[in-house]
């Protein structure tokens, strides 16, 4: 028979490309459940991937930071997979503001794991995470699924105390947890707040596309990028062949780790001022920049970020597209599409 899977945030950036990845590879019954706040653009974006042309997805519009009730449970229906994408992700938006990220991506997760509880053949529920909530890495430094956690803006404090919820889920009421911490995801129809799209649109527009740098101005920023499907590939290679069997392993130290936590890792680290420049060539428009200490005068701001992507690696998963051809195609596609830049 075929599976049913519930994904929230389903019409947000990184969640529609995960559902139209799921349309194309498998023959699963869809239902995504969105607030449609002001990231998710509405319905534009699964609009734009025909997704009202599948009669295998139904599309719910609730906010998951309420207790789901009766009806909106029966709408559901019972479920094979849960794969919890839906948060606030912007650290800006966070440090002016972190009360929507506590009740969205704390409070909401509770919701959604009290919903699973209520599953009868609930297989797994994936914690969609962030590399932020382990801090800023240093030059050579890579951090792995059983590092410390070191958040630095509320955002990814609110992340990490998502994580360690769903954990607790996962120990005191048996539910099949999965935690993904994913690196900077780019792709089509992304939000113009992001780095990408916001560098497309200002180098476009001749503007100075402003760079995160060292307190000095003399290093940028740097991050692991990775395109949205192949992040939809590692989710649904998880889905399909992680073995929920062994909850936690002991490490090095004698110390009990959780088992089920995957770094999904981009295959190149790029700092923010190659990225632009290269993103220039493409447009084939002189980049305009300056090199801004975003850390003081934002404090939460990280120079870089680095995850360890061996462990689902060894497990088997490839990335299916490389970063160059997914970028370049990236930029293409907004050039032919530019109201997803407004």
């Amino acid at each position: 028979m075929s599976k049913r899977i519930l994904v929230t945030g389903g019409c947000g950036f990184i969640g529609h490309h995960f559902v139209e990845h799921l349309i194309k590879n498998t023959d699963w019954d869809i239902v995504v459940l969105d607030r449609l706040n002001y990231a998710s653009s509405g319905f534009d974006r699964v609009k734009d991937i025909n997704v009202y042309d599948d009669k295998r997805v139904t599309i719910l519009t609730a906010d998951f930071t309420n207790p789901i009730n009766e009806g909106l449970a029966k709408e559901i229906g019972q479920l094979d997979y849960i794969v919890h994408m839906g948060a606030e992700t912007h650290v800006d938006n966070s440090i002016n503001n972190p009360e929507p990220f506590v009740m969205s991506n704390v409070v909401g997760t509770m919701r959604m794991l009290d919903f699973a509880k209520e599953q009868n053949n609930l297989q797994k529920f994936i914690m969609f995470s962030t590399d932020e909530v382990y801090g800023p890495a240093p030059q050579g430094v890579a951090y792995k699924e059983i590092d410390r956690y070191n958040s630095t803006n509320p955002y990814s404090g609110s992340k990490a105390s998502s994580e360690q919820l769903a954990m607790a889920y996962a120990n005191c009421y048996n539910l099949p947890i999965i935690v993904t911490n994913t690196m900077n995801v780019f792709g089509e129809r992304q939000h113009p707040e992001k780095f990408i799209p916001m560098t497309i649109k200002k180098v476009l527009n001749d503007e100075t596309v402003l760079i995160h740098s060292s307190p000095d101005k003399k290093v940028s920023g740097s991050r692991y990028w990775i395109h949205a499907r192949n992040v939809a590939d590692a989710l649904l290679f998880l889905l399909e062949h992680c073995d929920m069997s062994q909850k936690y392993f002991i490490d090095d130290k004698g110390l009990p780790q959780f088992n089920h936590r995957y770094n999904i890792v981009g295959e190149r680290e790029v700092s923010n001022l190659d990225m632009a420049k290269y993103i220039s060539e493409v447009l084939g428009k002189e980049l305009k920049y300056e090199m801004i200490n975003f850390h003081e005068s934002r404090p939460g701001h990280d120079l870089r970020y680095a995850l360890d992507g061996s462990k689902i690696k060894k497990f088997g998963w490839e990335l299916p597209k490389s970063f160059e051809d997914s970028l370049k195609k990236t930029i293409e596609w907004s050039l032919e599409n530019k109201r997803w830049l407004e």
